[in-house]
């Protein structure tokens, strides 16, 4: 057996067309002191600026604070609502002492009014004590990749070392935004929360209702941490999230962020699931032939100039000797934009390749006995 590299230098299938390219002189008019722009699902940065310097993000802490409520806590528990916890500074849902209230009230309180109450009265719910669940905090942030974030609280109360960076808050964002529940509170315009006293939670988040396709997702800013926003947006199928730190311009170089992606970039299929590769040759088996094909589709963000600095390669086997079994690697492919690989899979047998009876080798003996000429 050997491997056969194919080279496929036109797209396998291409989903939507593409629009002409407006080239934006974007980077002299966001005033951020740190901004980046990437797509959701593909994490491609399309626009960056300063994205790995440290920084204080103020509010936009609770987006991590929401995702590790939502996973690992109880979201119809009812919380009692203990004094300490009501005396935090800064923005507020104003719990009581003994106030009951259930979690996920108290996470929509957190993500749309950016109660500071809320997101002590989570630490504690989750973990028992503030220092506990920043421990919770950096460690999901670790798993996420986010190496230059620490986190000393679940508010964003300035802390010397408790910082992000707008890379790192980009990719805590998008992990976040794979959460149904988070993402369905995110884009949350008014909440009613079940509270003895009748209060709205309205989000601060003016995204939501200022640019077309806003969905989330949380705002921040303390007098060090300056004005920073994380704000997502959807057109077309396209999710793309803004983060831009210390920027007194946060809403419209957010939406200038999003107009260059938007105008700049479309979501293109590459390969689409169930397209056929080949056919494999089965020495061995009662199976002669074994038809390959894409495990599943692949989209990417693409400028409308890289569609042909797009290589697709697979590289796969031209035989197999049964028995093989499961989950064996028969084929891989490969994508590339401009040498840079952007996907990468394998395609694996999905259920054993039996070798031959002895009775069907036999009787294979036999046909091959009559079928020759006397």
């Amino acid at each position: 057996m050997y491997k056969k590299t194919i080279l496929l230098t036109i797209l396998i299938t291409i989903m939507i067309s593409m629009i002409s390219t407006t080239v934006f002189a974007i980077n002299e008019n966001i005033s951020a002191k740190s901004a980046i722009l990437i797509e959701r699902d593909s994490g491609r940065i399309l626009y960056s600026k300063n994205i790995s310097q440290k920084l204080p993000i103020a509010s936009t802490t609770k987006i991590m604070t929401a995702l590790i409520a939502i996973e690992k806590g109880d979201l119809n528990k009812v919380v009692t609502i203990k004094k300490e916890w009501t005396e935090i500074e800064g923005s507020s849902i104003y719990l009581k002492p003994n106030e009951k209230i259930k979690l996920k009230d108290l996470i929509f309180g957190l993500m749309l009014r950016s109660g500071n109450d809320a997101a002590v009265a989570i630490a504690h719910e989750i973990a028992g004590s503030i220092e506990n669940f920043s421990v919770l905090m950096n460690k999901k942030a670790k798993e996420i990749g986010a190496k230059n974030t620490n986190f000393t609280n679940p508010h964003g109360l300035h802390s010397e070392d408790h910082y992000s960076t707008a890379y790192d808050l980009s990719i805590i964002t998008r992990e976040a935004l794979k959460n149904d529940i988070f993402r369905e509170i995110s884009k949350t315009n008014d909440y009613v929360p079940d509270r003895e006293t009748p209060s709205h939670f309205y989000n601060k988040n003016k995204t939501l209702s200022q640019y077309k396709g806003g969905d989330g997702v949380k705002i921040g800013y303390t007098k060090l941490a300056g004005r920073c926003l994380v704000a997502s947006a959807t057109r077309d199928n396209m999710q793309l999230i803004a983060v831009v730190l210390d920027d007194n311009n946060w809403f419209e170089n957010s939406y200038k962020l999003f107009d260059y992606g938007f105008e700049n970039y479309k979501k293109t299929t590459i390969i689409r699931k169930d397209t056929f590769i080949k056919y494999l040759d089965i020495k061995n088996s009662s199976i002669q032939q074994l038809p390959i094909f894409i495990p599943e589709d692949f989209t990417y963000p693409l400028q409308e100039n890289e569609l042909e600095d797009v290589d697709i390669l697979v590289n796969s086997k031209d035989n197999l000797i049964a028995p093989v079994e499961k989950g064996y690697v028969v084929s891989n492919i490969v994508i590339k934009l401009k040498n840079n690989i952007i996907y990468k899979s394998n395609i694996i047998l999905n259920e054993k390749l039996k070798q031959k009876s002895i009775f069907t080798k036999l009787n294979d003996k036999i046909e091959y006995f009559f079928s020759k000429d006397f």
